[in-house]
């Protein structure tokens, strides 16, 4: 995954990744000081969202064509995709306390993934339209 597109400017995959990353962080901290609640309904959600997405991802079997930002983007996709279930599935097996640090950083985590699934998608959007409209 480059951080840099073809124009030597920061990739559209770069700026999700950045601004999920900020998503996450939040989500940890308010998760810490138990402003925020993680129910089993939002985690079999995030999970379904995850499996659902990887379904369409399988399905539509994209290529890379000649830039090489919309792999950056299904590749990003593709992480998000698994990190999100991974992590909806771990915090599914165990239970902590709602202050915990470990769960904390496991909700942000999940926070992450499940934020850079939509932005990843967002860009890989706008560049198959962008491409689209330079054809």
């Amino acid at each position: 995954m480059s951080f840099f597109c073809c124009e030597n400017k920061p990739s559209c995959v770069t700026l999700a990744v950045i601004a999920s990353a900020i998503l996450g962080v939040v989500a940890a901290f308010l998760q810490l000081t138990a402003v925020i609640a993680v129910t089993p309904a939002f985690l079999w959600v995030a999970l379904g969202i995850a499996i659902v997405y990887l379904a369409v991802l399988l399905a539509t079997d994209r290529c890379c064509r000649s830039c090489q930002c919309n792999c950056g983007a299904l590749s990003a996709v593709l992480v998000g995709i698994l990190g999100t279930a991974l992590t909806s599935v771990i915090l599914l097996a165990i239970t902590f306390a709602a202050t915990s640090i470990v769960g904390a950083i496991i909700v942000g985590l999940l926070v992450l993934f499940l934020s850079l699934i939509v932005t990843a998608t967002a860009c890989l959007v706008s560049n198959c339209c962008n491409q689209e409209i330079d054809d």
